[in-house]
């Protein structure tokens, strides 16, 4: 049996009913539309969860922080203040988020950012998150580049395709079978949000070998960078998704209705694997119009990812 084959047959399927944030709503849907705390406002910022609430989101995806001289959610103090807002304005806090700082200070090279890796979980833990993200973008792009700088791009079966660094997906499959246990200890799956193709973060997800590790998928990154979303939703199920982005690549258009992504073709993809977990917006508003433009993209999401 292969390994892949192995893992979804022992770890993954089995995984579902015993991983701690299974939802007893598997064929009910989605359980809530968030938000990204920088798009409500400035990232690590408790005193944003009243505009949020007002916002119509249900829940916020929360930055641990934005350099190494600040993780407010290091600090108690911090961590209590958003229980009690959260509770007070009923907003979950479904994910926590290590992303600019990962982007900047990337776990493919740099030893010091597993340490962030290690505060956003224990941030979760504390503030009652069912995942983290880590991000791979910017310094942490895990993409080949030729001698120009440009990454190397490959056509699949019409859609894109790029060529890995084999060096950095090493170190971050080593990186993440050390943190491997503090998530399983803290309940906490640790996302894959990347540039990478579902099946090259399947083979990385393989290669750890945890169903703890697990894709944050953003659905306009990846109608951006030309890959098959649909089949890629699919190929991944309910079971290896920790959490769904929902923009548009294009940073004028702050209605879902009117972007590039074909939101049918995901919202069907995600309805057949079952589901089950958070949509997190990633999306601002027009000036001052904050709160009727997130109301109305709240309001779609619902519609049309089959939540209402």
């Amino acid at each position: 049996m292969e390994r892949r084959d192995f893992l979804k047959a022992a770890g993954f399927t089995l995984g579902a009913a015993m991983l701690p944030w299974a939802s007893a709503r598997a064929e009910g849907g989605a359980v809530g539309v968030g938000m990204c705390d920088w798009n409500v406002g400035t990232s690590c910022d408790p005193e944003l969860i009243p505009l949020a609430a007002k916002a119509g989101v249900e829940g916020l995806q929360v930055s641990v922080g934005t350099r190494p001289n600040w993780i407010p959610l290091r600090e108690n103090k911090m961590r209590q203040r958003y229980v009690e807002l959260g509770k007070q304005y009923q907003i979950t806090f479904h994910s926590i988020a290590a992303g600019g700082i990962l982007n900047d200070i990337p776990l493919a090279t740099e030893p010091q950012s597993a340490v962030y890796v290690i505060d956003a979980l224990e941030a979760a833990k504390a503030l009652g998150a069912k995942n983290i993200l880590m991000a791979f973008f910017g310094n942490g792009d895990l993409r080949l580049t030729d001698s120009n700088g440009e990454f190397i791009e490959r056509k699949k079966d019409n859609f894109s395709e790029y060529v890995l660094d084999s060096k950095k997906i090493s170190r971050v499959v080593e990186v993440l079978r050390q943190i491997v246990p503090r998530a399983e200890d803290a309940g906490v799956a640790l996302g894959l949000e990347n540039t990478l193709t579902a099946a090259q973060n399947l083979d990385i997800i393989d290669q750890v070998g945890s169903s703890w590790v697990q894709v944050y998928y953003d659905i306009g990154n990846s109608t951006h960078y030309g890959y098959d979303v649909p089949a890629e939703l699919r190929l991944l199920g309910n079971d290896r998704l920790c959490e769904v982005h929902i923009k548009d690549w294009k940073r004028s258009v702050f209605s879902l209705e009117e972007g590039e992504v074909n939101m049918t073709a995901a919202a069907e993809a995600l309805k057949q694997i079952g589901f089950n977990k958070w949509y997190c917006l990633e999306t601002s508003g027009r000036e001052d119009k904050f709160i009727p433009d997130t109301r109305d993209n709240v309001a779609y999401v619902k519609k049309m990812f089959h939540m209402v």
